[in-house]
């Protein structure tokens, strides 16, 4: 389901804990980390959409997450064409896909870390998790993605208290990973050099 710019609707989901840092998923397979999200279905409003994909991919239920807000505007980013299987629309269609359009939403976490199931289906989009500080670099996050993410961080953080403190990880210091039931310990890569990063 495009919209008349080629845009598939969507939902990103930022869920935070009791200390305010945020849930991020490691791609099945890949090296790349992110926030749940996924498609609106034919007659789904974007809420319903968000649970759904909320226990498909991390496997909690409405009673084990608050609804703090969400984005008020679609937010929407291209995907490049290297990562689109045909830039030409498909016969009948009168727009190629271009991206994503997408709706943010803002949850805490009400129920326990033992809570999260990334096995909720038969196809995980997860095979790890994470909670990381709220304002955390990005460079752990597919480079066409980053400002969407950017903007919502931006966006949601107006819904926490003025007085809430929302951490920076300083560079070097571990990360607590759970990998499918085991814990183990990363650290961030060193953040880029000036010459390296993007305009």
């Amino acid at each position: 389901m495009l919209d008349k710019e080629g845009y598939r609707p969507n939902v990103g989901i930022i869920l935070l804990n009791q200390r305010n840092e945020v849930f991020w998923g490691k791609r099945i397979g890949q090296h790349s980390w992110q926030f749940p999200q996924g498609g609106i279905q034919h007659g789904e409003n974007p809420k319903a959409a968000m649970l759904r994909e909320l226990q498909e991919e991390v496997g909690l239920l409405p009673e084990h997450v608050q609804i703090i807000g969400r984005t008020k505007d679609w937010i929407r980013y291209d995907v490049p064409d290297e990562f689109l299987r045909r830039n030409a629309p498909p016969r009948g269609r009168r727009v190629a896909y271009r991206g994503q359009k997408q709706i943010w939403f803002l949850l805490r976490m009400a129920g326990r870390d033992s809570d999260i199931c990334l096995r909720a289906t038969d196809h995980p989009e997860f095979d790890a998790w994470r909670w990381n500080p709220y304002w955390i670099s990005l460079d752990d996050v597919i480079d066409f993605k980053r400002d969407v993410y950017t903007l919502a961080l931006s966006e949601l953080a107006r819904f926490l208290s003025k007085k809430t403190h929302l951490m920076s990880l300083p560079w070097g210091s571990p990360v607590n990973v759970i990998t499918l039931g085991k814990s183990v310990t990363a650290t961030p890569p060193a953040p880029r050099k000036e010459s390296q990063q993007r305009p």
